[in-house]
């Protein structure tokens, strides 16, 4: 990427000036701890200047980063924006915190970065997995693996909801939703989850990213090998590990393509969703009206655990919470082929292009009073999952998890709140430093019982 100033283009459909703006630092950085536990103000400053920032990330890498609703939703949905990593120019490469060799070539090629058509053919062998009918039909045993969870935490007193639930719920439900084996399931390392939390190539903790990358990579092969030897075609719809694995020897799928969709679904399939959790819970505790009206949707006393009985409106909760606070904060790469305009922004070919999710289902032009949590707003199209040909594939299942989630442990942790006092037990929460993703590592609640 080039470091000369942005020239704004002529006809800038947003009637902004982004060369009259003098109030945000060019770049803008993105991260450290302010800003990781609280973006959102950032994100209202650089709304109201413009629609395309140049941010900065820890590695020094500079982005364009695209923050207002409208323009995110174009963006996109832009097919002149690619995100295979061969569009990115040298400097990219060289500062980005993406893999290194040789796990970039065998981890790096799966759906979130190909373009048509060789992504429309890879999506299209596993959006029967996640498929809403399909999940739908998984939630009783979903809501089995949540109840189990739940079963071991302490009877009294309060527990760390990421240790004893959040970090393993959504795995377990990815592992029945792709068909990993118990036997493989249970040798997952939760600390792998971690190279989505990429770090760049002069970090002092580069040595250790690497050495998760190879012990994932070591795992990929072991169930991919697994799958090669015990996959039975007539338990296909079961089965999206080895019916991927089918596809390979049948030559749809390179290796390196297979090993990467592999990694796609053990990594971004369940991480994100940990997170999620965690971002809801956070919310919820801090609105604790908000919480005292989910908890009395439960059926006579809430306290004997019954479900949700307006399960609708365990519904419109979870979407205002995935719009309020979404754990995948900002895109991916992407990547223009030529010098282009964005929104009267001049952007080099091969610079990265990022959209802030987060900072679009903050945008009051889209969701009126939007920095307020409303569980009965309508309608409510945010972005969380993203949108056009890269729209999430699991979002049925992420939204299946989600509701189960919120559900049992309100119903089942009666009195939930933060541990210790109020506002002092969330204050010091510590957010993780993932460039991509909102979430906390620990989130110690206490409660009056578990029921």
């Amino acid at each position: 990427m080039t470091d000369t100033v942005h020239q704004p283009a002529a006809g800038c459909p947003f009637g902004h000036d982004q060369q009259a703006d003098t109030a945000l630092p060019d770049p803008v950085k993105l991260y450290g701890p302010e800003y990781k536990s609280d973006p959102y103000p950032l994100y209202r400053r650089m709304r109201e200047a413009g629609p395309v920032h140049r941010v900065e990330f820890p590695s020094g890498i500079h982005a364009w980063l695209v923050t207002g609703y409208r323009a995110a939703h174009a963006t996109l949905n832009d097919t002149r924006l690619g995100k295979n990593h061969a569009l990115g120019n040298a400097n990219w490469r060289r500062l980005a915190s993406i893999m290194p060799e040789p796990q970039h070539s065998q981890l790096q090629v799966h759906l979130l970065h190909q373009d048509p058509p060789k992504h429309t053919a890879m999506r299209r062998l596993v959006l029967d997995a996640f498929a809403p009918r399909r999940v739908e039909a998984l939630r009783p045993r979903l809501q089995e693996l949540a109840d189990a969870l739940v079963d071991d935490l302490p009877a009294t007193g309060g527990a760390d909801l990421v240790a004893g639930f959040a970090a393993h719920f959504p795995f377990r439900a990815l592992a029945e939703v792709i068909g990993l084996p118990a036997e493989l399931a249970v040798r997952f390392d939760r600390d792998w989850g971690k190279v989505v939390q990429p770090v760049g190539p002069l970090d002092p903790g580069r040595a250790a990213y690497e050495g998760r990358l190879r012990g994932l990579q070591t795992y990929i092969a072991d169930v991919v090998a697994h799958k090669r030897a015990h996959y039975d075609p007539a338990r296909a719809e079961d089965d999206l590990l080895g019916r991927l694995v089918a596809a390979c020897d049948a030559g749809e799928l390179s290796r390196e393509e297979l090993d990467s969709m592999v990694f796609q679904l053990l990594v971004a399939g369940q991480e994100p969703v940990t997170n999620q959790i965690t971002t809801m819970l956070i919310t919820l505790l801090r609105h604790p009206d908000h919480l005292a009206r989910l908890r009395d949707g439960t059926t006579g006393d809430h306290t004997d655990g019954d479900r949700m009985e307006d399960p609708g409106l365990l519904a419109r909760v979870v979407e205002e919470l995935l719009r309020h606070d979404a754990a995948f904060e900002l895109t991916t790469w992407r990547f223009f082929a030529e010098d282009s305009d964005l929104f009267g922004t001049t952007v080099p070919a091969g610079d990265s292009v990022i959209v802030s999710l987060c900072a679009a289902n903050r945008d009051d032009e889209q969701f009126p009073d939007a920095d307020r949590l409303d569980f009965d707003r309508t309608p409510n199209a945010h972005l969380a999952f993203g949108h056009g040909i890269h729209y999430c594939p699991g979002a049925a299942l992420a939204r299946a998890e989600l509701q189960i989630a919120i559900g049992t442990l309100l119903s089942r942790l009666p009195g939930l709140r933060p541990a210790g006092a109020e506002a002092a037990g969330l204050d010091a929460l510590t957010w993780i430093p993932a460039v991509l993703a909102r979430g906390v590592n620990k989130l110690p609640v206490a409660y009056d019982r578990r029921v």
